[in-house]
């Protein structure tokens, strides 16, 4: 993608004729072409939504063998179970090894594709729908819209432009992706346009009640234990971020073990963390492997945390990044105050 800078410092949206490549490489498929969707590792609710979204869309349009995939283990976190569209997941050691269209869903970098990433160089064609501007256009076709809110904006986009019809069923993932990347609404990304696309999607029929309990209020009473002994280890470091202050903590494998939980239950740990009124930034180290760690990075507005996860070899937006991090913790902290105390200060 060829990025052009606009106000507020962030790359502009897709051009016309990115959008125009796009349809013809959905359109000018085959009959009896092979499409695989792929999203992100630690599959989030924009992640998944805006997949399997868009992929019953592409099932309305006619497309048969289509699968739906992401690295790792094919565990689909609780929350995103019940969504339509599961059906089309499968694991990935499943997938067509040479499928003749691949698109991807927010992933800012090949990174974030694992063990799948062979599948850009081995399908006829791949086209990547994200909104991270820190996204490295990687590949053929890349519609990257940093201003969006979600990657389920530019997913709406496509499948309006290719006529998709808009039902309750598509408008569901797509609503799970809207709310669960904007925090319910609460986020800076949440502008007129995200609530006028939460309009298209409520007027057909779905229950924005009952998607909210399922995704945001419910989980098993060990993830309550759980949050509340990685909550206790929190540390307060006012001084942090060039005086603007970190709040951080962390969770290990045994935690998980000892209450009993799967380790996608962490992911909405950062939203109690974040509350912290004496930190502008807030992290949560999440154990990943022996010597690996998953970051999940937040800022209040006053620091770029993306320049802190892209400098440390992730990604992200201004407000809200991540990265994989390697060796012992208390290195990794040490690393993470380093970048924060130069990180670039977000212009009020």
């Amino acid at each position: 993608m060829t990025e052009v800078a606009v106000a507020g410092g962030l790359p502009a949206g897709p051009a016309e004729s990115e959008w125009a490549a796009a349809v013809a490489a959905v359109r000018d498929l085959p009959a009896d072409a092979r499409v695989l969707l792929i999203c992100h590792v630690n599959p989030d609710g924009d992640a998944l939504g805006s997949m399997l979204g868009f992929g019953l869309g592409l099932r309305q349009l006619g497309v048969r063998d289509l699968q739906a995939t992401f690295p790792g283990p094919p565990e689909v976190p609780e929350p995103f179970r019940w969504m339509p569209g599961v059906e089309l997941l499968v694991p990935q050691d499943d997938t067509y090894p040479d499928p003749d269209l691949v698109i991807c869903f927010d992933a800012a970098s090949e990174s974030r594709l694992g063990d799948l990433v062979g599948r850009l160089d081995t399908a006829g064609t791949s086209l990547v729908l994200d909104h991270h501007a820190s996204n490295t256009g990687f590949g053929r076709i890349n519609l990257v819209d940093p201003h969006a809110a979600a990657t389920s904006v530019v997913a709406l986009e496509l499948l309006d432009r290719l006529g998709a019809t808009l039902d309750a069923e598509v408008a569901t993932g797509l609503y799970v992706a809207l709310t669960t990347d904007t925090g319910s609404f609460r986020f800076e990304a949440t502008t007129p346009a995200v609530h006028r696309m939460a309009a298209r999607l409520l007027a057909t029929g779905i229950r924005p009640g009952d998607i909210s309990r399922r995704v945001f209020d419910t989980r098993p009473f060990g993830a309550v234990r759980l949050f509340g002994e990685v909550l206790g280890r929190a540390t307060l470091e006012p001084a942090a971020a060039a005086g603007h202050g970190l709040v951080w903590t962390y969770a290990t494998r045994e935690d998980l073990v000892r209450h009993d939980q799967p380790a996608y239950v962490l992911e909405a740990l950062i939203d109690s963390v974040r509350c912290t009124e004496e930190a502008d930034v807030s992290c949560v180290i999440k154990q990943a492997g022996e010597a690996e760690w998953a970051v999940s990075l937040r800022s209040k507005g006053a620091v770029d945390v993306s320049a802190v996860a892209v400098a440390l070899g992730g990604g992200g937006h201004r407000f809200a990044a991540g990265f994989t991090g390697r060796g012992a913790l208390d290195e990794l902290v040490g690393r993470i105050r380093a970048e924060l105390a130069t990180a670039t200060l977000v212009a009020p």
